[in-house]
């Protein structure tokens, strides 16, 4: 009986290593099929907030995680019980946009200190081609005493999670699969199909996989940097970009981005990895990194433009009572890691503006852990002289002008609605300064 057949039988373990937004939705829809699965992070304060029934991701919500038959531990030594191992852990960029391998190589310590024979490691990490084989393989083999092809195999299944989004999810997303050799990659594929409705694209090798992933945000990213641009362009020609993009949306070919911030941990990341890998083989990237140029500044340009929306308000520019609505790097998600809504707060703090900031979706804690920043209530945000709506929160779209009036004082009301949720028109018309990306 193969591997996959003890799994499905319940005669061998699946682990996650890495309960994050990715690793945690994959190890509960596992369960959810009957697999035994063994779940493992390192943080101990996450392991006991899952044990309690909290889902602080708001990815499958706590009914859901009070249910599960995962086995939550951030004992490393409880890995030994599995045979079939996902790594779902993070792939950052260090300060100056080099790829931070830590948190992969340290899974990889981890893992290979509990590896046994006959066992399959799967990463899902994003990474630039090479990574898998070329520095978690040799971590593995040091750790285990083991040897890759002969003791334990590999494979790569990158993660196509989409944070916050309730339509496309695990299951319903085609999986590219990849392994070492035909027999790993047919154990790969077979194990991910048992959550995957979608099904899943078997690449032919692990390469392939690794590069496919990393191409598929630095597309996103470039298409999003062209937004931006010609926002910033239509906005110096004093042309409504939104207006622009729904006329050029009516022919069947156009390509729908919008303009807007680029963070989180792929779309503002992913296209570091790749430019990294090509530096290393001799060619400078031109394409990808002017895109990633443009998006990085755009918190930058946003804060500039609220200070001239003061300024064409006669409205004094230090001290302006300023409030930020929204502070995720994406909409319904309370992640607030790689946010660039803190970009226009660092660049207001430069001209003596210090924004009030409410968002009752973000994780309050990590925002204060990570960034100092405090969080207001919706309640406390009254006689502003500006409000920055950044995130399209759900809450965020539907209010009303009457809330959003309640916002600011008598005077000139500056409203600065990035996403484009309101109506321009209709606040333009009662007088106010309204201005988009």
């Amino acid at each position: 009986m193969d591997l996959y057949e003890k799994i499905k039988n319940q005669e061998e373990s699946l682990s996650l290593v890495g309960l994050g937004y990715v690793g945690m939705p994959i190890a509960v829809e596992f369960a959810k099929r009957g697999i035994k699965v063994i779940g493992f992070d390192l943080n101990a304060t996450k392991i006991e907030t899952y044990k309690s029934g909290i889902d602080p991701t708001n990815e499958v919500g706590d009914e859901v995680i009070k249910n599960t038959t995962v086995e939550f531990t951030a004992n490393e030594e409880d890995l030994k019980r599995a045979k079939f191992h996902i790594v779902a852990v993070p792939t950052p960029v260090n300060d100056d946009h080099t790829p931070d391998l830590t948190p992969i190589e340290g899974a990889s310590e981890i893992l290979g200190r509990n590896l046994t024979k006959g066992s399959i490691i799967v990463f899902e990490s994003t990474v630039y081609p090479g990574v898998t084989e070329d520095i978690c393989v040799p971590i593995l083999e040091r750790e285990s005493g083991l040897k890759c092809g002969a003791d334990f195999k590999i494979g790569y299944s990158p993660e196509r999670i989409n944070p916050g989004d309730k339509v496309h999810r695990l299951s319903t997303i085609t999986k590219i699969v990849s392994g070492m050799d035909e027999e790993t990659l047919d154990t790969v594929a077979k194990v991910y199909e048992i959550v995957v409705n979608a099904g899943v694209h078997r690449a032919e090798s692990i390469k392939v996989a690794e590069a496919a992933k990393v191409i598929e945000n630095s597309q996103r990213d470039i298409n999003i940097a062209f937004m931006n641009e010609l926002s910033i362009i239509f906005n110096k020609m004093r042309i409504d970009t939104k207006s622009v993009l729904e006329a050029a949306g009516t022919k069947w070919n156009f390509l729908k981005f919008y303009p807007g911030l680029v963070g989180g941990h792929c779309i503002g990341v992913d296209p570091y990895y790749l430019t990294y890998k090509a530096e290393e083989l001799g060619y400078h990237s031109q394409i990808i990194l002017s895109g990633r140029r443009i998006n990085d500044d755009m918190g930058k340009y946003v804060a500039e433009n609220v200070v001239k929306n003061l300024i064409a308000a006669d409205k004094a520019v230090k001290g302006a009572k300023v409030a930020i609505l929204g502070f995720t790097f994406k909409e319904n998600c309370p992640d607030t890691r790689n946010t660039k809504v803190i970009d226009i707060v660092n660049e207001l703090n430069e001209y003596g503006i210090y924004p009030m900031i409410a968002d009752p979706t973000a994780d309050a804690a990590e925002a204060k852990r990570l960034y100092d920043v405090d969080f207001v209530t919706m309640d406390a945000i009254k006689d502003m002289d500006a409000v920055v709506l950044a995130v399209a929160h759900t809450e965020f779209a539907s209010l009303t002008m009457d809330q959003i009036d309640s916002f600011f004082g008598e005077e000139k009301k500056v409203l600065l609605d990035l996403k484009g949720l309101l109506n321009r028109k209709e606040y333009e018309a009662v007088g106010y300064s309204y201005w988009r990306l």
